[in-house]
C-alpha cells in the first residue's frame, strides 16, 4: 500500500484505485476541497516525488500546471508512495458529513432567475455545521445537487439556500415549477472547506457572483458575532452581477460596517455603480495585500481568473480561499450552490 507523506510531514496511507482526498480524509487529514469533479481546483497539490495516476479528468488545471507537477487530490490516486505539497487546514476541525431528511419550509422568488428555499430540519437533528460550507440537496429518484448554505446558523432548525435557474436542468424544473412546502427532501452534508479562517485584524475581501453571495452571506454574519478581540482590521465585499436586478439583497444591512461594492457587466445607461467583473473592480483599487485575505465565490471562470490576477498583484497564494460553482456534469452534477 503506497505511503503519503506531506511536506508538513504528516503520513497517511492510500490504497490505489482511493483518491488521495478520500485517503488523507480516512487518516483525518483535512484537505481543501469543493466539488469533488476535478472541476474547481480547491484540492489542487503537488507532488515531489512518486507516481500517480488520474481517476477523472483535471479540467481546473492547465498542461503547464500539469507539467509542473500539480495534480488534484479529488481526481489523482496513488501508484508508488508519494511526498505532496499541500495546504492543509491545520487545526481547524470539520463537522462529518451526515445525511438527514428534509422539508420544505418556505419558497421565495428573490431574482427573476433565483429562488430562496428554506429546508427544516427534524428537531432532533442536531445538525452542524460552518459558515460557507454546502449540502448536496437528494431528490426523487437520488437526483443529486449542490447548494451553498446561506445562513450562518440555524434558526428554527432551517437551512436557508439561494438557487438559480439553469437551462435544462433537471432540479431546477423541481424547484422553480413543482415544489412546494412540505415536501420531503433528503440533504447530505456539510461539505466543503470554503471556511472562515482567524482573521484578526487583517483586511477582509469578498468577491462573488451570482448566487456566489449564498456562502458569503453566511460569513459576513458569522463575522458580526464575533468578539472584538477577533474582529478584522476592515471588510469589503464586491458582488457582480448582469443587472441590477441580479443584487437581491442588501449587503449594508447585514453588516453596515463594510464596504459594499455591486458590479454590474450589462448594466444600463442609468447605472452609476461600477462595471465589469469583480476582479478587475477590486484591482483597480490597488489594495495593499501585506495583510489581507481574499475569499471568492461564485463561476468557475471569475475564481481561476481572479486567483491568478491577485497573486501577480501580491496577494500570498495560501490567502486566497474559493468555491467554484461548476455547470451539471456526470456522474455528481452540481447545478449550482
Amino acid at each position: 500500500m503506497p505511503v503519503i507523506t506531506t511536506t508538513t510531514n504528516f503520513r497517511f496511507d492510500a490504497n490505489t484505485g482511493i483518491t488521495l482526498l478520500d485517503a488523507a480524509n480516512t487518516a483525518s487529514l483535512q484537505l481543501p476541497y469543493s466539488c469533488k469533479t476535478g472541476r474547481c481546483g480547491t484540492c489542487r497539490c503537488k507532488v515531489m516525488t512518486g507516481s500517480t495516476h488520474a481517476l477523472l479528468p483535471e479540467l481546473a488545471l492547465t498542461e503547464q500546471e500539469k507539467a509542473d507537477g500539480w495534480i488534484l487530490s479529488c481526481a489523482r490516486t496513488a501508484d508508488t508512495d508519494l511526498r505532496i505539497g499541500v495546504l492543509d487546514l491545520g487545526d481547524l476541525t470539520l463537522p462529518p458529513p451526515r445525511t438527514l431528511p428534509c422539508k420544505i419550509n418556505s419558497l421565495q422568488r428573490l431574482a427573476p432567475d433565483v429562488v430562496g428555499i428554506q429546508l427544516r430540519l427534524p428537531p432532533s437533528s442536531a445538525f452542524e455545521f460552518l459558515p460557507g460550507q454546502y449540502i448536496d440537496v437528494i431528490g426523487k429518484h437520488g437526483l443529486r445537487r449542490s447548494y451553498s448554505i446561506a445562513n450562518p446558523r440555524l434558526p428554527n432548525n432551517t437551512l436557508e439556500l439561494h438557487v438559480r435557474a439553469m437551462q435544462d436542468g433537471e432540479m431546477t424544473r423541481y424547484w422553480f415549477a413543482d415544489a412546494k412546502p412540505e415536501d420531503v427532501l433528503r440533504l447530505h452534508g456539510p461539505l466543503g472547506t470554503f471556511i472562515l479562517r482567524a482573521c484578526s485584524g487583517m483586511q477582509l475581501f469578498f468577491l462573488a457572483t451570482g448566487t456566489g453571495i449564498a456562502p458569503v452571506k453566511a460569513m459576513l454574519v458569522a463575522l458580526t458575532t464575533l468578539p472584538s478581540e477577533q474582529q478584522p482590521e476592515s471588510v469589503t465585499v464586491l458582488w457582480g452581477g448582469r443587472r441590477q436586478e441580479d443584487l437581491y439583497f442588501d449587503v449594508h444591512a447585514l453588516i453596515p460596517t463594510a464596504r459594499f461594492i455591486p458590479v454590474l457587466s450589462r448594466a444600463d445607461d442609468a447605472w452609476q455603480g461600477a462595471r465589469g467583473h469583480v476582479q478587475d473592480v477590486l484591482l483597480a483599487m490597488q489594495p495593499d495585500f501585506t495583510n489581507a485575505a481574499v475569499y471568492a465565490c461564485g463561476s468557475d471562470a471569475m475564481i481561476h481568473t481572479a486567483k491568478a490576477a491577485l497573486l501577480r498583484a501580491g496577494l500570498p497564494a495560501d490567502q486566497f480561499y474559493s468555491d467554484a460553482f461548476v455547470c451539471s456534469a456526470a456522474p455528481t452534477p452540481s447545478e449550482a450552490k
